[in-house]
């Protein structure tokens, strides 16, 4: 499985506006809703706060990753968000968050989102990676890092 599978050009947002943990989500949501990705983004804004509210799924490093399953999708829906100015996100450091990575999970899959997470994980362990994220100005480019990314990985990892 790769990022790109799941993750389209037209489900980055640059920039996210909002500076607080559920607007930052809302947007993205929204984006998913108008991008025809998903019906209702207020039933899984409200799944996916009831996700954090068991642990951030901010994990430090500028990183969050928020996730839940849903009956609205079929297969494994993402979104990418980049703040320029950071989101109040509850993150394990206590910093703010820039890159947003929202995994979406069909209700009856078992693991997949857990994959996808580890997938997005292993990326964002790497500050150059982070940092070029950051710096992306387009959702072409941020598609781009990815994709030369996990191709450096799968050159890499047996």
């Amino acid at each position: 499985m790769k990022i790109t599978d799941f993750l389209k050009e037209d489900c980055v947002l640059i920039p996210v506006k909002n500076r607080d943990k559920k607007g930052a989500v809302s947007e993205l949501l929204d984006l998913l809703k108008e991008r025809k990705y998903i019906k209702d983004s207020q039933d899984i804004l409200d799944s996916v706060m009831e996700r954090e509210k068991l642990g951030s799924t901010g994990i430090g490093q500028g990183i969050a990753v928020p996730h839940t399953k849903t009956d609205q999708i079929e297969n494994l829906v993402g979104a990418v968000g980049i703040s320029n100015d950071g989101i109040s996100f509850d993150a394990l450091d206590g910093e703010p968050v820039y890159i947003i990575f929202l995994i979406l999970a069909p209700t009856k899959s078992i693991g997949l989102h857990l994959k996808a997470l580890a997938k997005i994980a292993r990326l964002l362990k790497d500050k150059t990676f982070r940092n070029a994220l950051r710096k992306a100005t387009l959702p072409s480019e941020v598609i781009k890092i990815i994709q030369e990314d996990e191709e450096k990985l799968s050159l890499t990892t047996p």
